[in-house]
């Protein structure tokens, strides 16, 4: 077993199915922080057991139509999430000092800004989320092998499995009304130290 740390980018969105067809909510996504811990438990000689708890920052602006007053058209997401992935990770044949490998496996996230404990909803100007969600995620990477450390720079991909959206309290709210689920996707690019 050993430990390490990584740093790194993530850029978060929201897949959005709606209940009936309509002008779309345009999400403008930002490139937000990762830091975190890893603990890698080998396995078998390719197989690792991974666990990367981490803290990751993120903000998305989410544009709704049909409004004229910018206030109202405007709900700007801040995530500070706390990530707990526990992963398998497939390496292939190490080659010099390069050794590529895939990496897969299951996620929760606790949402710290989720405002799910609020009473406001929308027409307050509070966006509600769930706080605890539920994720799949698929990602490569690459270990380049030193001397005194392994350094290994990967990307991975995180798709939500639950409907993460609070409902406001009026059930023909302009803002949550027509959106029958609301999941995360995310692009992770993580820079580990091991």
């Amino acid at each position: 077993m050993y430990y390490g740390f990584y740093l790194g980018f993530n850029s978060y969105d929201f897949k959005i199915d709606y209940k009936t067809v309509g002008p779309d909510i345009l999400i403008k996504r930002t490139t937000g922080f990762n830091v975190g811990i890893v603990a890698d438990l080998k396995l078998q000689e390719y197989i690792d057991l991974r666990f990367e708890p981490g803290l990751y920052y993120t903000k998305r602006d989410l544009y709704y139509p049909n409004f004229t007053n910018s206030g109202d058209a405007l709900r700007e997401v801040n995530s500070t999430y706390i990530h707990f992935p526990l992963l398998v990770k497939f390496s292939s044949l190490r080659t010099g000092n390069i050794r590529p490998y895939l990496v897969g496996g299951v996620s929760a996230t606790l949402n710290l800004s989720s405002n799910s404990k609020l009473i406001d909803d929308n027409l307050e100007q509070r966006f509600r989320v769930k706080a605890w969600t539920t994720n799949y995620e698929l990602g490569f990477g690459i270990d380049l092998f030193s001397e005194y450390f392994i350094f290994s720079p990967s990307i991975r991909g995180v798709f939500g499995m639950n409907d993460e959206l609070i409902r406001d309290k009026d059930p023909n709210s302009p803002w949550t009304s027509n959106i029958e689920s609301l999941k995360t996707r995310a692009v992770f690019i993580n820079f580990t130290f091991h």
